[in-house]
């Protein structure tokens, strides 16, 4: 039995197509690699925002045009959450729908369909309770990096945000499972693990873990002294410790990046989006940050055009940017999206203003990169080789997430999957140019 799999969405959506994968070969499965030799089609869909469910109907739709009388096609994920059954009225050959949080009963409910082919398609909505995890790695691998979830779900109740709706709250893994995962990637010889959640600032409140971040880390450093290179994506505004500030610049293996999505700058703003508003924390907090580690690399995102944001709180946004000097900045127009808390506020601003607004405040923040990146010139960087792009080699820097930042690109003998140090010779808005040492 084969099975083909499409996987949209962020990262962590990633990590449950994985771990899907890895239920189905451990239970005599096989991957194709053309939907034309697969049993069953799967696809992992993504519903945080509009355009990304007409990314999922799309796929779906592809692989039911081609879909024939012996084949499954299931839809999984996100959107089953958002839509449910309506998946059926859409894409009436799709014979099975299981919800995200019921990942883990992917065999059972593949079996549960070919059993009942002929009586209609079968659905797997999430409950309440969220299965139980199997003995799964739940990490997704990109080369000598991975992705390694911690928890799923979000307890938060920002306006603009469907994840609450579509994940329920926060859940936590075990923080022994997770360091069973961590040991792992580790024996594979995993030179990045970027440990993942929609917060992991709350990472173990629901276990009962006063600082349960902190607690992981401790652990982890001790378990797998052999990875070079912890990263953390995403932090809470807010929410980040002096005890985790310490223990990020204290220890060498938990890389010097922060990202903290801020969202927007101005308290009224921030008040409607049901964000932090405080600024003197955000002001202070940056302050420590950069004191205890004057390396440091901050990232963080806005959305422009929330319902509401008045040209003068735009101006407010992009002084904010311009003093703060941000080293990596993700810009997004705001969407709206129905059954999210912002609904009530509707959806006033022209898309003409916000695709404007988002553009300006890019333009800005690239003023800023460039420079920022000019200093590193003549300075010399540890870089995880990558691959090659038209025959040259790239890499990232701790300063560089995957797919969300920027590259270096490297002259020089260098082997993919090593961590190299490389002398800086150029700058660009989002990358770095440099020689092999």
């Amino acid at each position: 039995m084969k099975y083909y799999l499409v996987s949209l969405g962020c990262a962590k959506n990633t990590v449950d197509s994985e771990s899907i994968a890895r239920l189905l070969n451990s239970n005599g499965w096989q991957a194709a690699t053309a939907p034309d030799q697969a049993d069953l089609m799967l696809v992992n869909t993504c519903g945080f925002i509009q355009p990304a469910r007409e990314e999922s109907y799309e796929y779906l739709n592809e692989l039911a045009a081609i879909k024939t009388e012996n084949q499954l096609l299931v839809a999984a994920g996100c959107l089953t959450e958002r839509v449910q059954t309506s998946i059926f009225e859409q894409v009436p050959q799709v014979d099975g729908i299981i919800g995200a949080r019921k990942w883990m009963d992917i065999v059972p409910f593949i079996n549960e369909i070919r059993r009942k082919k002929q009586l209609g398609p079968v659905f797997y909505p999430s409950d309440e309770i969220i299965g139980a995890e199997p003995n799964v790695l739940r990490a997704s691998i990109q080369g000598t990096s991975a992705y390694l979830k911690i928890a799923d779900g979000c307890r938060r109740k920002c306006a603009y945000c469907s994840i609450p709706l579509i994940k329920g709250t926060t859940v936590s893994r075990d923080v022994g499972t997770i360091l069973d995962d961590a040991i792992e990637l580790q024996k594979i010889g995993m030179k990045e693990i970027i440990l993942i959640a929609q917060d992991l600032t709350d990472y173990g409140r629901d276990l009962g873990l006063k600082n349960g971040l902190e607690t992981l880390l401790y652990k982890l450093v001790k378990e797998i002294p052999q990875v070079p290179w912890i990263r953390l994506l995403y932090t809470f505004p807010g929410q980040i410790s002096d005890e985790l500030i310490d223990l990020i610049a204290e220890n060498q293996q938990i890389l010097n990046y922060i990202d903290i999505p801020l969202q927007h700058a101005h308290p009224q703003i921030l008040k409607k989006m049901n964000r932090p508003f405080d600024l003197d924390w955000i002001y202070s907090t940056f302050e420590k940050i950069r004191k205890r580690m004057p390396d440091v690399t901050i990232r963080t995102t806005f959305i422009a055009g929330f319902p509401g944001e008045t040209q003068k709180e735009f101006n407010f946004l992009m002084d904010f940017v311009k003093e703060m000097q941000f080293d990596r900045v993700g810009v997004f127009p705001f969407w709206f999206e129905k059954g999210t808390p912002s609904e009530k506020y509707g959806d006033p601003l022209p898309a003409e203003i916000k695709n404007e607004r988002a553009a300006q405040l890019m333009q800005i923040q690239e003023g800023i990169s460039k420079r920022i990146n000019e200093k590193w010139i003549g300075k010399t960087m540890d870089v995880l080789i990558e691959g090659t792009i038209d025959d040259t080699t790239v890499g990232r820097s701790y300063r560089d997430a995957p797919e969300i930042d920027g590259l270096v690109f490297v002259n020089g003998d260098v082997q993919i999957g090593e961590i190299v140090p490389v002398k800086i010779t150029g700058a660009m808005i989002h990358d770095l140019i440099g020689n092999s040492i």
